[in-house]
């Protein structure tokens, strides 16, 4: 298992490519996150919904209430363009951060 630690810094990128080909909802997210990672990364509640908080926050997702379930309607979130650009930005600083760590890194 990865350390929450390591992904810190890049949880808002999860969300957002979770959220890249259609709208979802906060489980379907974090299941997204767990499947892609294969296991290797669980992303918890309340770090998801802190996340798509502040992303809403700064208006690269939106939300609004969908079908219900067990009686609520669910919230579903939704890339903005803004929210596209951002995460085409948050890849592209990734790829500069390994390229930077990768320099530090001594495989024997």
């Amino acid at each position: 298992m990865i350390s929450a630690e390591v992904i810190r810094g890049y949880v808002d990128l999860l969300v957002l490519e979770a959220l890249l080909d259609e709208p979802s909802y906060g489980y379907a997210i974090s299941k997204r996150i767990e499947e892609i990672s294969e296991g290797q990364y669980e992303l918890k509640e309340t770090t998801l919904y802190s996340a798509l908080r502040r992303l809403e926050k700064q208006g690269v997702i939106t939300s609004f209430k969908g079908t219900q379930s067990q009686g609520r309607a669910r919230t579903y979130y939704e890339l903005t363009t803004a929210g596209r650009t951002h995460y085409r930005d948050r890849c592209a600083e990734w790829e500069e951060t390994v390229e930077l760590v990768r320099k530090f890194v001594r495989v024997p």
